[in-house]
């Protein structure tokens, strides 16, 4: 996994409100760029390498038609 360092530097003084807006900077990214961002939120929240997620196990489902 990459591992993040927090820039103490980057701080900025906010509003409650203007530091719970993050939906203007996600949009101002690529497309690429915020499956990279969910790709490693998703690692860190299942515990998994950020670039070898886990199979899905196929045996604990069961198809059947609808008559």
């Amino acid at each position: 996994m990459s591992s993040f360092r927090l820039d103490r530097t980057k701080f900025k003084a906010q509003t409650a409100d203007e530091a719970a807006n993050h939906a203007t900077y996600y949009q101002s990214l690529t497309w690429q760029e915020r499956i990279k961002i969910a790709n490693y939120l998703n690692s860190i929240a299942f515990n998994y390498p950020e670039n070898n997620p886990p199979r899905l196990d196929r045996t604990k489902f069961t198809t059947r038609s609808r008559s």
